[in-house]
C-alpha cells in the first residue's frame, strides 16, 4: 500500500492478440497535478477506463486511492470527478438537472459553488441537454466536476469544444482545485494549457510509459533555450551540447543541453554579449523531444 492517489505498475492490456497497454507505470501522488501525455492510440484512454472501473487490467497492479478500481468501483467513483472529451448526457433532462443529479449521485454538492461556475462557463442549466453544442455539454461535465470538492478529478480532453476564453475559466477553474488541495489526472492536447498547471508528467508511448517525474525535474534533465547579441563573432557550431544552433548576424539563437550549459555559456562570453535571455523547455518541446527519443530508439 501507497499514498498515492493513482497507483499502476506493470499495467497490461491486451484485446485479442492487440496489447493496448504494456507494463505502463503511473504514480500521482496526492495533491498534484499530473499531466498524462502522448500521441493518439498511446493508451491513455484505455488507462483511464481501467482506473475507472469500466475495464480490467489484463496483468499488472492498479490502485485508485487505495482501493481497486475493478472491485470497488460505486465507492471509489463517490471520491472522484470525471470528465471524458466527449460528453454525452440524458438529452430529455435540462443542464442544471443533470449537474444536481450528478451531485446526489456524489453524495452531494456545493450548491454556492455550482451557481458560480454556472456563471462563469456562461451555462444556461434551464436548457434541455439535446439543444446543447458539443461545448456546452462539455461545460454540463465541467461544472459537475468543479462543483463536487471530489478528492481526485480525473480528466480526460476536457476542453475538448470549449472557445478560447472558455478554455482559459477552465485553468483557472484548475488551479483553484490545486489549491484546494485536490489530485488531478490530466490528458489534454493544449500542452500550453497543461503546462501552466502540472506538477508531474508521464508521457507514454505504444502502452509503455517513456518518461515521467516532476516537470522541474525533466526541465533539468532537458535543453535550455539560450537567444544572445554578441559584440563579437562566436561560431558555437560543433560545440558539445549546442543543438539547433541559428545565426543572424550578431544575434544567435539555440538549445543547449543541461550538463554542457557552463561550458557553452562560457564560450559565449568571449563574443562579449550584449543581451542574452534563456528560459526552461515548455512542456511542449519536453513532450516532442521525449516522444522522438522513443521513437528513435525503437528503429
Amino acid at each position: 500500500m501507497t499514498n498515492d492517489v493513482i497507483r499502476a505498475e506493470g499495467l497490461t492490456k491486451t484485446f485479442g492478440s492487440a496489447h493496448a497497454l504494456n507494463g505502463l507505470e503511473l504514480h500521482v501522488r496526492p495533491g498534484e497535478v499530473h499531466a498524462f501525455l502522448g500521441p493518439n492510440g498511446a493508451g491513455k484512454s484505455t488507462t483511464i477506463r481501467i482506473l475507472l472501473g469500466l475495464l480490467k487490467k489484463t496483468g499488472g497492479t492498479v490502485e485508485l486511492l487505495g482501493g481497486d478500481p475493478w472491485r470497488q468501483a460505486p465507492e471509489l467513483h463517490r471520491r472522484l470527478a470525471y470528465v471524458p472529451g466527449d460528453v454525452t448526457l440524458w438529452p430529455n433532462l435540462s443542464g442544471g438537472e443533470i449537474i444536481d443529479l450528478l451531485g446526489r449521485l456524489r453524495g452531494g454538492i456545493d450548491e454556492a459553488r455550482r451557481d458560480e461556475l454556472l456563471d462563469r462557463f456562461a451555462l444556461d442549466p434551464t436548457k434541455k441537454a439535446r439543444t446543447y453544442s458539443k461545448g456546452n455539454r462539455q461545460k454540463v461535465a465541467l461544472v459537475s466536476a468543479f462543483a463536487a470538492r471530489a478528492e481526485l478529478l480525473i480528466l480526460d480532453e476536457p476542453t475538448s469544444g470549449l472557445d478560447p476564453l472558455m478554455e482559459e475559466v477552465f485553468t483557472q477553474c484548475l488551479e483553484e482545485e490545486k489549491a484546494r488541495g485536490a489530485s488531478i489526472l490530466l490528458s489534454s492536447h493544449i500542452l500550453s494549457e497543461v503546462d501552466r498547471v502540472a506538477d508531474a508528467v508521464t508521457i507514454i508511448k505504444d502502452g509503455a510509459t517513456v518518461e515521467t517525474g516532476t516537470l522541474a525535474s525533466l526541465r533539468h534533465l532537458s535543453r535550455t533555450r539560450v537567444e544572445a547579441t554578441v559584440s563579437q563573432p562566436t561560431d558555437l557550431s560543433g560545440t558539445a551540447g549546442v543543438h539547433d544552433l541559428q545565426a543572424d548576424g550578431d544575434r544567435l539563437s539555440f538549445s543547449v543541453d543541461t550538463a554542457d550549459l557552463g561550458s557553452v555559456l562560457a564560450r559565449l562570453a568571449a563574443g562579449a554579449p550584449t543581451s542574452l535571455t534563456s528560459r526552461p523547455p515548455t512542456l511542449e518541446e519536453l513532450f516532442l523531444r521525449h516522444y522522438a527519443t522513443a521513437e528513435q530508439g525503437a528503429r
